[in-house]
């Protein structure tokens, strides 16, 4: 659960106030004592603070000063940033609504810092006994003149929802799929198996209006998915693939754009065992899977005009008595034969049969999202995701804006045909690892071989999860690829 955001009127009374500016001269007008101008101006001017607040014996207000930075998408990051800060000192205060007062015009700055507050308020208490540290903040209201009225040119966005708040509806809708995509990676394995990932899934579909449809163990064995399968052979839980699809009438997309998402519910490693401490969170390798759900699922909330489906193979990857063994051969879903070098190396081959699925849909574009490789960790850290393309330069480059739009970003790396020299097999017609140096790329080489459409990879090991708290990222699943693939629809629909 996260604070709801909602427009208001200035003539409502007002609790907590947070006053949204970028200068001292833009201090509106009667609402500060002079003592207090006097108190805000050596905050800022001597002190250097970023946020200035005081309480006055009732309600604390805060004044929040925007960077002088000409660069947007870094400007906006900064107002995120401050309104986890405000949401932490509110949260601390016991406070359950907070106003913010857009005092110049800057709905821009303003949305994002309302974003930062409800983001960074996100908690996951469900195994909590105690409560004692529940975040308090519910509600978040924005007075803005700028709200009021659409700054989208495009009409038909506007069209698309009933009220004059369409901005906030649609950041209402998006900070919810984040917080559902959060919850469903920080579920442990013993709540998540592949089957409730797949009810999950059917629950969003049936909220937001889309299409889900569950394929089961019998129905993946017809379609000879040996990769989900293969990977499922050590597990005493069945694998699922399941299809969420949103289809409007008046889509402004010909061919649909699919998303695939690695579904490991848990990974140990299978047979090739991770070691020491590196299984603790293997419960977040379903992230791609998660975030591919809560994407569609906004997108179909948000009624955008797009045709967009979503596939999400899923399973756990355990040693157990029929598990895949090094040097076992299987066969795809397209036929192809691989070589199981590791069975660490598992979501390549569940992905690898989602990719050949998608050219049942004949799509314009396809984007998977997974936690993939340690290499893309040691490569970039968690400060962005791993991506890769082929026949869709455009398309990245477009992914790429909207990344950097909503500060989840993308660090592109090439996909020259000389890194697929290292997955080829003298046994089989692939195998599923390639050598020791640049692991992410062999991935997504491997990958490709099950492509034949504008394909785009995403390997989001780094940003989708952290051990420790950053900002309204918050701690354990973050959510990541949701406000990205949510950003880039919406530029697709204009």
């Amino acid at each position: 659960m996260i604070p709801s955001i909602v427009l208001t009127s200035k003539e409502q009374e007002l609790r907590h106030l947070i006053v949204v500016i970028s200068k001292l001269t833009k201090l509106p007008a009667g609402l500060f004592s002079s003592a207090e101008k006097t108190y805000i101006k050596e905050q800022i001017e001597t002190l250097k603070q970023e946020v200035v607040s005081f309480n006055r014996l009732g309600y604390w207000v805060y004044l929040f000063f925007i960077k002088d930075e000409k660069d947007q998408p870094k400007r906006l990051e900064s107002c995120r940033k401050a309104g986890d800060k405000v949401a932490g000192l509110l949260n601390g205060q016991k406070a359950i609504k907070a106003t913010i007062y857009d005092a110049e015009g800057k709905s821009k700055e303003v949305l994002a810092f309302a974003e930062g507050m409800a983001l960074g308020s996100y908690q996951f208490l469900k195994y909590k006994s105690e409560k004692e540290t529940e975040n308090t903040l519910k509600e978040i209201e924005i007075y803005s003149k700028a709200l009021e009225e659409p700054d989208n040119k495009d009409t038909s966005h506007v069209s698309r929802v009933t009220h004059h708040d369409f901005r906030v509806t649609e950041l209402n809708i998006l900070l919810d799929a984040v917080a559902r995509c959060r919850d469903l990676i920080n579920e442990p394995n013993s709540y998540l198996t592949a089957t409730v990932f797949s009810e999950e899934v059917e629950q969003m579909a049936k909220e937001s209006g889309a299409h889900a449809e569950v394929l089961t163990k019998q129905k993946i064995a017809a379609l000879k998915m040996g990769g989900l399968l293969g990977v499922n052979q050590g597990s005493h839980e069945p694998p699922t693939f399941t299809v969420m699809e949103w289809n409007p009438a008046g889509a402004k997309n010909k061919k649909p754009i699919v998303l695939v998402g690695k579904g490991v519910v848990y990974d140990s490693g299978g047979m090739n065992l991770k070691p020491g401490n590196s299984m603790l969170n293997m419960k977040d390798d379903m992230s791609g899977a998660a975030a591919v759900a809560a994407a569609v699922y906004a997108i179909a909330k948000a009624k955008l005009p797009v045709h967009v489906v979503g596939l999400m193979p899923a399973t756990d990857n355990r040693p157990g008595m029929k598990a895949l063994v090094p040097g076992d051969i299987i066969t795809m879903h397209n036929g192809m034969t691989v070589e199981v070098v590791d069975t660490d190396a598992e979501g390549r081959l569940i992905l690898a049969d989602a990719l050949s699925y998608a050219k049942r849909y004949d799509p314009s574009l396809v984007i998977d999202l997974a936690t993939l490789t340690g290499s893309a960790v040691r490569a970039i850290g968690k400060f962005a995701a791993a991506a890769m393309q082929s026949n869709a330069s455009g398309e990245l480059e477009k992914l790429k804006r909207s990344g950097d739009e909503v500060c989840e970003r993308l660090a592109e790396f090439p996909m020259w045909d000389e890194y697929g020299e290292q997955i080829k097999s003298e046994l089989a017609d692939l195998k599923n690892l390639g050598g020791a140096e640049a692991g992410l790329i062999t991935a997504a080489k491997f990958l490709e071989k099950f492509t034949d459409y504008p394909y785009i990879h995403l390997d989001i090991a780094g940003p989708a999860f952290i051990d420790k708290r950053d900002s309204y990222r918050g701690l354990g699943g973050t959510g990541y690829g949701v406000r990205l693939l949510f950003e880039f629809f919406k530029k697709v629909t204009r």
